[in-house]
């Protein structure tokens, strides 16, 4: 109780008030996930009837109309394979990239790295009707390959940038001793700017997955057929089909929801690492 009492006698006002703005946002966030999360295990007349009363046990019922009324599994499947190679790819591609732009020095680089920036301000909506008729052509609207292009393509430009901001930063001496000992650039890049470039990799992973994994609007246009739906496709037409169950939709936004905050949750600490140290280092 006294450590208490000092850790608030000690604390500033201005550091009270921040606190004070901290905590009433995460409770505007938090809040109503615990409430959906909560109502997941109630049936709709329970929900209607007494909305913020905690179940009487923890009915998994919505749960198991999830997995075999909407084939949550499917969907579930279908976003890890695309965002899941969405992510490999710009890793591969944007990182091969960035050490060229980091490393070499050739005519049109100033402009390649313009073009990078120019890219940054181009809204994705702009992009969805060239996209689409450029898919029909090659004939692969409803594949896989219809969101992991697009999505590669649109977190490519931010993947390069943060990579070669970091890159740009490391150590030339390391790179001229791996020439030396016979290395070639790829060995290079491989062995020594992939290990070193790792909190930033992995911020970008992660931001390339969350960015791929929610993207709906996409989606919905190019892959309309259901068997190569994502999950956020799922939970749009859950709440369309079957508005009147509470429960199934409460369901729905958990198993959408949860999952991508447990992997940010843990790896927190690897994306507040690769932002701050790109941002210094660049």
């Amino acid at each position: 109780m006294n450590r208490i009492q000092d850790y608030f006698e000690r604390i500033s006002l201005s550091k009270f008030i921040i606190y004070l703005v901290l905590i009433a946002w995460a409770s505007t966030t938090i809040l109503p996930l615990l409430w959906i999360t909560n109502n997941s295990f109630r049936t709709t007349a329970d929900i209607v009837n007494q909305p913020f009363a905690f179940p009487d046990s923890f009915n998994l019922v919505n749960y198991r109309e999830a997995r075999t009324r909407i084939n949550v599994l499917n969907s579930y499947k279908n976003s890890i394979i695309m965002s899941g190679t969405t992510v490999v790819l710009v890793l591969l591609l944007g990182g091969m990239a960035a050490y060229v732009l980091a490393r070499f020095e050739f005519k049109g680089k100033a402009v390649i790295d313009t073009l990078l920036v120019i890219g940054l301000m181009i809204p994705a909506f702009v992009t969805v009707v060239p996209v689409y008729e450029l898919l029909i052509s090659l004939d692969l609207v409803n594949t896989y390959l219809a969101l992991i292009l697009p999505h590669t393509a649109g977190n490519l430009v931010f993947a390069t940038m943060l990579l070669t901001a970091y890159m740009s930063s490391l150590s030339k001496e390391i790179e001229e001793a791996a020439l030396l000992d016979g290395a070639n650039r790829w060995q290079i890049f491989r062995l020594v700017f992939v290990p070193m470039s790792r909190p930033v990799f992995a911020t970008v992973g992660i931001f390339t997955f969350l960015w791929s994994y929610n993207d709906l609007f996409s989606a919905l246009i190019y892959v309309p057929q259901q068997r190569v739906q994502p999950v956020t496709v799922l939970l749009s037409q859950v709440s369309t089909q079957y508005g009147t169950d509470l429960g199934l939709q409460a369901t729905a936004v958990v198993v959408t929801v949860i999952p991508v905050l447990i992997v940010y949750l843990i790896l927190q600490q690897q994306i507040i690492k690769g932002l701050t140290q790109g941002a210094v280092k660049g």
